[in-house]
């Protein structure tokens, strides 16, 4: 597999450019907010966000300044949604790291998740950038709706699978449309190759999606030890779906109730872990995965070859096999 210092290759010195002007938007006069946003600058991912808009722009045309601002706004308003998700989760870690309401509590995270959010909305409106602004919005309000509709059917716990793919569309995969299809909107691309760029986007963020789920299964069968990080949090991914879609009334009913009564009984969790593998859940999933990887991979293959078209291939299959 290609690593990712290779995928990024192309766009190295955009990506460094892109990070200097990013701290740069992060810059306040307030001396906690600073402290705080160097904070967030320091525990930076993988950059994939970024690495998708820099390379559908170099797909799709030339990148330019308002690639820049298409990679910023997006990396503001995301980095916005995952502080406030923190606050929702009462989660205290984020990548390893301490997330920002672990340190400083929730009405700061609140305050400086805000503030997040009002910097990518005036990073966009001082550069006239309406349609970058438009279509990141729009996937923040769908991000959003996902995440409730995710809340509500684990209430019930009665979601299928139609409904799963449309919790991770909304969820996961619209962010990676958005990035995509920014980045081609920032090179000047007529509607057509920006929406195909959206569904490219859309296909890989779903097998992005079906592979982190798979992480949870993947581990506690090879390691022996059930994570079942998704169990506990009574999340509905699609090789346990698959399980309940092919058990009869009693089986459903034990699985619902180890899920929604018993997530923290280790046993139970390793018997529904092996259950699903046994099921045929996870070879399900894997091959769903696949599906929606060639999908996305068939879309950019009618885009021009080029050394950008070349490293976002190889990062779809990066984002697939990945190791965590």
């Amino acid at each position: 597999m290609t690593s990712l210092d290779q995928i990024k290759a192309p766009i190295d010195e955009q990506i460094r450019v892109f990070e200097d002007s990013f701290r740069d938007y992060l810059k306040t006069p307030v001396p906690l907010l600073n402290t705080i946003m160097r904070y967030i600058v320091r525990r930076k991912g993988k950059q994939m966000r970024p690495m998708f808009v820099f390379l559908s722009a170099g797909v799709c045309g030339t990148i330019n300044p308002s690639t820049f601002h298409a990679a910023s706004l997006i990396e503001l308003l995301h980095t916005a949604t995952l502080v406030h998700d923190d606050v929702v989760d009462d989660s205290n870690l984020r990548r390893g790291f301490f997330s920002i309401n672990a340190i400083w509590k929730n009405k700061i995270a609140v305050l400086a998740g805000d503030f997040l959010l009002s910097r990518g909305m005036l990073l966009a409106l001082e550069h006239d950038e309406f349609d970058l602004l438009k279509m990141v919005s729009n996937a923040v309000r769908e991000m959003s709706e996902g995440e409730l509709l995710q809340i509500e059917k684990a209430r019930r716990l009665d979601i299928e699978e139609q409904i799963y793919f449309e919790i991770i569309r909304k969820k996961t995969a619209t962010l990676i449309a958005s990035c995509c299809a920014c980045g081609a909107l920032s090179a000047k691309a007529d509607p057509g190759r920006v929406k195909a760029m959206w569904d490219f986007g859309e296909n890989t963020g779903i097998a992005f999606q079906i592979k982190d789920d798979l992480f949870d299964y993947d581990r506690s069968l090879n390691t022996g030890k059930p994570s079942g990080t998704d169990i506990r949090d009574q999340k509905m991914t699609l090789p346990l779906i698959y399980l309940l879609n092919h058990s009869g009334n009693a089986g459903k009913r034990r699985i619902i109730n180890t899920v929604k009564n018993h997530p923290d009984n280790a046993g139970r969790v390793a018997e529904l872990i092996r259950m699903v593998a046994d099921s045929g859940g996870i070879d399900y999933a894997r091959q769903k995965m696949v599906e929606y990887r060639q999908k996305a991979i068939d879309i950019l293959r009618t885009f021009p070859e080029n050394q950008y078209r070349n490293s976002l291939e190889a990062l779809v299959v990066f984002t697939t096999e990945r190791n965590k």
